[in-house]
């Protein structure tokens, strides 16, 4: 791959997909970024933690996040250029992830809200009921510096992955909407206008049955905060996001959808959520290629760029090939998801082809981000641990992209569950089959199969393996297609 592609995510989109139909908002965007945007994230990573001034000189409670201004401004050029709006009046979702591959490559942790905004106006927009919607989508969808900012809010301090068991928050119906009270321990964009919640209705079982998804707007509708936000976390990246405790105290709410099926409203949320984080890890794999590249061009040991040494050299092809492999099925996911997003339960075994994929892409493309960035970090050698060169600075990114909406163990289990109960493995392989290798299409079928026909303590036990082998083979097997698509005819 030509240096100046890979230094560009303009370009390597441009050349990946050819003329997007919004390439030349990706190129304004990007020049931003290249002008301005760059120095304003490596201040705000270097700042670390953004300050909480929970009341004002009067005492009254206002919980304001404190970024330096130049933070805002950033901020705001993503939901101008249309990260969030795009999706809605007759664009595309693709294009709102076209423009997060971008974000990404720049700073990982600002694409945190736009995807958790997105994730907000898609569920609001589906599922409100028309006053909910009129009060709350347009400000999402704003295209200046009005413009809301949406959040998603699942976990408690018992964990993300059982949602049945340690959602405490409870929902109960009022003369007007419902009131939530309870707590939620990692609150990404805290202090968002508005945020889908996830919450227990009163009396419903401690099963995931029990849920249901609700709009939880920032401010009482008499005025005053309906959340508060305890504190704010000290994390190792992503400090371009902030991530806190919410409070809620009699909080308003408004129900979306049926409250019985809030479980799919809230799994629909968290698919938006981990394509986004897919495209992010892809993005970031990128980031630091180019840097390699910049880096290992003008550093000269034993009378030539370390670049051009067989060993440095092979390293860089194996990585540039891993990161085509991951962004075709990444872009699949989006492909995939752009078909589906509106439809509803029940799904069509469409949207199920797309569970897996989104699972499997999840899965390897975020420990794809880490070990890039790990090995961009060796190839720096010493240079390459120093805070003020900014290479350290892209594996802690990397680092919290396998954990954000689902650890690996939730995606492999979630895979499996979508495999046994809605027959998605024989789904991909039927939509993989005209593209795939035979002896690796065969081989990783009866692979899969054998281990769905094992019982469920050894299923789960040797699950790892299976799905990160049909996770690769995914990937290869989806840049066979992208390659025969791009060079027909």
């Amino acid at each position: 791959m030509d240096s100046e592609v890979l230094k560009s995510p303009a370009a390597f989109l441009n050349s990946m997909l050819g003329e997007v139909p919004i390439a030349s908002v990706l190129s304004e965007y990007e020049q931003w970024w290249v002008e301005e945007g760059v120095n304003i994230s490596t201040q705000v990573d270097r700042a670390g933690t953004p300050w909480l001034r929970m009341f004002d000189v009067l005492g009254n409670r206002i919980d304001e996040i404190l970024y330096p201004a130049s933070y805002w401004h950033a901020l705001r050029q993503g939901y101008k250029a249309g990260v969030v709006w795009r999706a809605f009046g007759g664009g595309s979702l693709a294009d709102c992830y076209l423009l997060g591959y971008l974000t990404a490559f720049f700073d990982p942790g600002m694409y945190c809200p736009y995807t958790v905004s997105l994730s907000t106006a898609v569920p609001l927009d589906k599922y409100g009921e028309p006053h909910v919607k009129e009060r709350f989508l347009p400000p999402l969808l704003r295209k200046d510096d009005s413009v809301w900012q949406g959040a998603t809010w699942m976990t408690e301090a018992g964990g993300g992955s059982d949602l049945g068991t340690y959602v405490q928050t409870v929902a109960q119906p009022s003369e007007v909407g419902w009131r939530l009270n309870g707590e939620k321990y990692f609150a990404s964009n805290a202090g968002a206008e508005v945020a889908v919640v996830a919450a227990r209705r009163l009396d419903a079982p401690q099963t995931v049955r029990g849920l249901s998804l609700f709009v939880v707007p920032r401010f009482r509708s008499v005025g005053g905060l309906n959340y508060t936000i305890r504190r704010l976390k000290d994390k190792i990246g992503t400090r371009s996001v902030p991530t806190g405790e919410v409070e809620f105290h009699d909080s308003e709410a408004y129900l979306l959808g049926q409250p019985e099926q809030g479980i799919y409203l809230i799994l629909e949320t968290l698919n938006l959520s981990r394509v986004a984080n897919s495209i992010g890890s892809v993005a970031l794999m990128q980031r630091a290629l180019a840097s390699v590249v910049d880096f290992a061009t003008q550093r000269i040991a034993f009378g030539k760029p370390i670049l051009e040494h067989p060993l440095l050299q092979g390293q860089f092809q194996d990585w540039i090939k891993l990161h085509q492999e991951a962004f075709c099925l990444a872009w699949e996911a989006v492909q995939l998801l752009d078909s589906v997003w509106r439809e509803q339960y029940p799904y069509s075994s469409r949207y199920h082809l797309f569970r897996l994929i989104a699972h499997l892409a999840k899965y390897l493309t975020a420990e794809m981000a880490v070990q890039t960035t790990k090995w961009a970090m060796e190839a720096h050698g010493g240079m390459g641990v120093l805070a003020e060169y900014g290479i350290e600075r892209w594996l802690r990114e990397a680092m919290i992209l396998p954990i954000w909406e689902g650890t690996p163990h939730r995606q492999i289990l979630d895979g499996l569950e979508a495999m046994e109960r809605k027959h998605a493995h024989d789904l991909l392989f039927s939509y993989l089959a005209p593209f795939a290798e035979a002896q690796a299409y065969e081989e990783t079928r009866a692979t899969v199969e054998h281990l769905l026909s094992l019982p469920n303590e050894q299923k789960e036990a040797q699950s790892e393996a299976v799905f990160h082998r049909l996770a690769t083979f995914t990937a290869n097997t989806l840049c066979r297609k992208f390659n025969m698509t791009h060079q027909s005819p």
